[in-house]
């Protein structure tokens, strides 16, 4: 088994929760800032008391790594939140959580992981999978079907950064830097990046009440992703911890379907086995 798998699986299970509460929270009309906000301002304090717990924290140079990382996943998971107001959770959450086909060729490429034919064959069914959802998004004519064209691509741009920020963790992890000093180095970028983008958008800081209970969940939710993930990745490779992590999507797929009654069309659905098959195949190589 590989390495730091456990982890991975418990960080698939969070990652997905968080997904269906970002859609609650756009079907409710909360602005994707004020949720992004709330959500770091529960993750920034429960964080930095989880690293003072474990180890302290040492901002040495090794910590720019997560800064960085802080930096690029609030553009990430601001893009994604956006994309749920008019897009479907079904084709937008797969299509993000496959992020780690971008991260998993970074790995191989930059960090010399191996290469395996499972590797290959996992990451080109990931392709696969991406292709298909995306052309099963926003393919009707109609002028209702519009807005899904710029749901897509704040999802696609959200994907690229998110595949590059997991990377910045493993990057961080391998310069010396313990998992609670990087998640803690994101925490403090990302919060403060967030809070500044409201204040300067509604020119003060006074998000909703209601927000709270979706940036609340979301926060501990994500807490415990990052935290499961970047303690598999300390001790395990990137281009299979991370694709397992994703695995979250197809969860999040069926819950979305479960619960906010969207439809899961054949194509959909071949997509997500796909998408499976691709992990699975990831995994075990």
């Amino acid at each position: 088994m590989t390495p730091g798998i456990g982890p991975a699986l418990l960080a698939m299970v969070c990652f997905g929760a968080g997904d269906l509460i970002y859609k609650r929270a756009a079907a409710a009309g909360m602005a994707s800032r004020h949720v992004i906000m709330l959500q770091a301002w529960v993750f920034c304090p429960l964080m930095t008391l989880y690293a003072l717990a474990r180890h302290g924290i040492v901002f040495e140079t090794q910590a720019l790594w997560g800064a960085l990382a802080g930096l690029v996943m609030f553009f990430a998971f601001y893009n994604f939140s956006q994309s749920l107001r008019t897009g479907s959770i079904s084709t937008n959450a797969p299509i993000f959580r496959l992020n780690f086909t971008l991260t998993a060729a970074l790995a191989i490429w930059l960090l010399s992981e191996s290469v395996t034919p499972l590797k290959i064959v996992g990451l080109t069914l990931a392709l696969i999978a991406v292709w298909t959802l995306t052309r099963d998004a926003g393919k009707s004519p109609s002028a209702a079907a519009l807005p899904n064209y710029g749901s897509l691509t704040r999802v696609l741009l959200a994907t690229i950064a998110a595949g590059f920020g997991n990377l910045l963790y493993k990057i961080g992890l391998l310069a010396g830097s313990s998992p609670e000093t990087l998640l803690t180095a994101q925490a403090l970028v990302f919060t403060s990046l967030a809070t500044l983008f409201v204040w300067f958008t509604d020119g003060h800081i006074r998000p909703p009440k209601a927000g709270f209970r979706y940036g609340a969940p979301v926060g501990v939710t994500q807490l415990v992703a990052f935290i499961a993930l970047l303690e598999g990745l300390a001790v395990g490779p990137a281009s299979v911890l991370i694709p397992v992590a994703q695995l979250g999507f197809v969860f999040t797929a069926v819950f979305g379907r479960l619960v906010f009654g969207e439809t899961l069309s054949w194509r959909k659905r071949g997509g997500l086995v796909v998408a499976v098959a691709a992990l699975v195949a990831l995994a075990f190589s």
